[in-house]
């Protein structure tokens, strides 16, 4: 139980939205160490559904309350200054979906073809063919150059260091070009049909830089894994990720394990005794690198083991990552 009264979450500051103060608060007694990271129980949910209203991306979050530890009226300044003014559309929806009045299930899209659907069935992933256009993701690739100090051509560019590069991660969350890609109608509605319900909210994720290997820098990772507990049953889940320039099977091509979705529980039921599957060869399991184009977009069910691999082209590779997801959606208490 906590021993701390805590704002409650209808109570609003003047951005009008739900849960926002609460969010503020518990950062900031988490900080102090006056709550544990996952007490109260059952918000998460909130927590992370609240930041994609905003359109913030949660580490990006996290740092500045932990390194800010800002007044309410400073936070929800950031906000406006980091992400522009929050839609009163996402602000009604919001609270509505806190009420428990969410958004009804209607005109679910039938985008994907019969064909598509029995490669999503056998496999666990799709292609989705120019989901963006090739204008929108060179300005994308401009955008992430700019952001980090790196020329598109010039490979002496591409290893420097820069606090925004997190490995091939780059802490990159807002921008009017990175959202219109996250609004393309394809992948929005791709989600939706996989998902069966329309009640979905778009992540405000980063983007990623993948450069060749050399002698001096490795590709740091992430090999395959899971961003999901092991714990049985895998819940559904879904993935994504937009190629911003054309990227072959060796250019650190997102490399996933097709089909594993079908026997991930069986597979896991014959590990021995203690063995930890995230620690497995996963490679052995038949991953494979799928190479696209430029504004392709490749969604995925999250029980598939994925990652990014080791470039070893002559081409850097540019990336969005993009998800859909209803707030609705189960995480196991459990991490395994």
């Amino acid at each position: 139980m906590l021993s701390i009264a805590l704002t409650p979450s209808q109570e609003t500051g003047k951005l009008k939205i739900m849960h926002l103060k609460r969010f503020w608060e518990k950062s900031l007694l988490k900080r102090e160490g006056k709550i544990i990271v996952d007490e109260p129980k059952g918000e998460w949910r909130f927590d992370k559904i609240l930041m994609y209203a905003l359109g913030l991306g949660l580490e990006q979050t996290t740092v500045y309350l932990f390194e800010t530890a800002p007044g309410f009226e400073e936070f929800e300044d950031w906000i406006v200054e980091t992400a522009g003014m929050p839609s009163p559309e996402n602000i009604a929806r919001y609270n509505h979906e806190f009420d428990g009045r969410g958004l009804l299930n209607k005109d679910i899209p039938d985008v994907l073809s019969d064909e598509q659907l029995k490669f999503w069935d056998q496999n666990g992933y799709l292609i989705l063919k120019n989901a963006v256009s090739k204008k929108d993701c060179d300005e994308t690739i401009e955008i992430i150059c700019q952001s980090i100090k790196v020329k598109r051509e010039e490979p002496e560019t591409w290893y420097q260091h820069h606090v925004s590069r997190q490995g091939i991660m780059v802490q990159l969350f807002q921008h009017p070009v990175i959202q219109k890609n996250r609004e393309s109608a394809m992948i929005r509605q791709a989600y939706e049909q996989l998902w069966k319900r329309t009640d979905l909210w778009c992540t405000a994720d980063r983007v990623g830089f993948n450069p060749p290997e050399t002698v001096e820098w490795r590709f740091p990772g992430p090999d395959l894994h899971w961003d999901v507990s092991l714990s049985l049953p895998i819940p559904f889940g879904l993935q994504g990720i937009l190629y911003l320039a054309d990227t072959a099977a060796n250019q650190g091509a997102l490399t996933v394990v097709p089909g594993f979705q079908n026997r991930i529980d069986s597979w896991i039921g014959e590990l021995p005794a203690g063995v930890n599957a995230r620690q497995e060869d996963l490679h052995a399991l038949g991953s494979f690198p799928i190479a696209a184009n430029a504004g392709d977009f490749i969604i995925w069910h999250q029980a598939l083991p994925h990652g990014s691999s080791p470039n070893t082209s002559q081409k850097p590779r540019f990336v969005q990552y993009i998800k859909y997801e209803p707030l609705s959606f189960f995480e196991a208490e459990e991490w395994i």
